[in-house]
């Protein structure tokens, strides 16, 4: 049955199983431990008082699932839930129209973070939450964008950075640059050959789209990409690899 599920996801997006498991046992530990530290610091029910949001659950899923997405490294989940929290709670205070309120909450809250590099999807829920969130949120005033959504966001990122260390990942995620096999100040080898990095930043600019993943690594996939390229096209090569199968013949009665 598990082999059919694999087989099944497999189909489309490549995953592998055990990413799946340690996402989900991420998110179970991170809202856990996220609402018991919320508790413990506040006092009273994390549920009840609400000292958990619902748009950490969005969170926890970018956190645990895709630690090295540029739009899940601390500054984003912090700073993005942050701000979003103010300008919904500004929004809130000042457009007496509730749905106009909340539609400006979403959209200024989407300009800032980008403008400001602290992009996270869930502060768009998060700015939404301030507004339509009732007397628990409104209540709070410009409160809200620390406690609940401020602290949670910081306990989340620490959950997130001993649950991912101590599964291997890495978080805060950081491209390693290759090390030089020579020892010397030289580019490493796969860096002389191929493309430069002024063809990759063309290349991104022609494409025209924000991409969720750093211009880091990209870069490092690329070089493993052009590696393995090199190596398929330059190891042996059968000679049943490169004639045609498809031969035409003729005899000695056919003409050209």
């Amino acid at each position: 049955m598990i082999s059919r599920i694999e087989a099944a996801l497999r189909r489309g997006t490549p995953i592998r199983f055990g990413d799946v498991w340690r996402a989900g046992l991420g998110g179970l530990l991170g809202i856990a431990v996220t609402g018991a530290l919320a508790r413990m610091f506040m006092g009273g029910d994390a549920l009840a008082e609400p000292l958990l949001v619902a748009p950490l659950g969005a969170s926890a899923v970018l956190l645990f699932a895709v630690p090295a997405s540029p739009l899940t490294q601390p500054r984003a989940v912090i700073g993005g839930s942050i701000l979003s929290a103010l300008v919904g709670v500004t929004c809130a205070m000042f457009v007496p129209e509730p749905l106009l309120a909340a539609s400006l909450a979403v959209a200024v809250s989407i300009a800032l973070m980008s403008l400001l590099g602290c992009l996270h999807p869930p502060g768009g829920a998060v700015a939404l939450t301030a507004v339509i969130g009732g007397a628990s949120v409104t209540d709070l005033g410009y409160g809200f964008a620390f406690v609940p959504v401020g602290l949670g966001a910081v306990l989340l990122v620490a959950s997130a950075v001993v649950f991912n260390t101590l599964v291997g990942r890495s978080y805060p995620h950081r491209v390693k640059p290759p090390a030089s096999p020579h020892a010397t100040a030289d580019p490493v080898p796969d860096e002389r050959i191929g493309y430069r990095p002024a063809d990759l930043d063309k290349a991104l600019a022609q494409y025209g789209e924000l991409l969720d993943v750093s211009r880091e690594d990209l870069d490092a996939l690329f070089r493993q990409v052009e590696l393995q390229t090199h190596k398929r096209i330059h190891s042996q090569i059968l000679c049943g690899e490169i004639m045609s199968r498809d031969v035409i013949t003729l005899d000695a009665h056919q003409s050209a």
